[in-house]
């Protein structure tokens, strides 16, 4: 009979999954408060910001910090969709450096470095 360990989560993958789930609930708390002042500064009259383009903009960035916090749940949990996510995200992101011709950038070493370390420990995602 086969003795079965329990995955062990990676540091960096925790961490990582950490800083991605406080970066996901920042912009909750953004696009809920974008959402509030557009609607307020509509109900006032104030020209601007208010109206439906700022509620729009309120609610794209309240789902995308859903998406996101939905990622960091994702690689906390070790699931193989947030790791593909993941290295598909720091390779657009290394991409863009490359584009730019930014090599010798702290983003771009550190999307390199992320994306390497994902790799390296892809057998623990499911």
């Amino acid at each position: 009979m086969a003795v079965v360990s329990p995955r062990s989560r990676p540091l960096g993958v925790a961490i990582l999954a950490v800083l991605v789930g406080i970066y996901g609930i920042l912009l909750i708390v953004g696009g809920i408060l974008l959402l509030a002042g557009a609607t307020a500064f509509s109900f006032l009259g104030v020209p601007g910001f208010g109206g439906i383009g700022g509620v729009i903009l309120g609610a794209i960035v309240l789902v995308i910090g859903l998406i996101i916090l939905g990622v960091a749940l994702g690689l906390w949990h070790l699931r193989m969709w947030a790791l593909v996510l993941a290295l598909i995200v720091t390779l657009l992101e290394i991409a863009s450096y490359a584009l730019a011709g930014a090599f010798v950038t702290f983003g771009f070493i550190f999307a390199v470095i992320i994306f390497v370390y994902l790799i390296a420990v892809h057998r623990h995602f499911l």
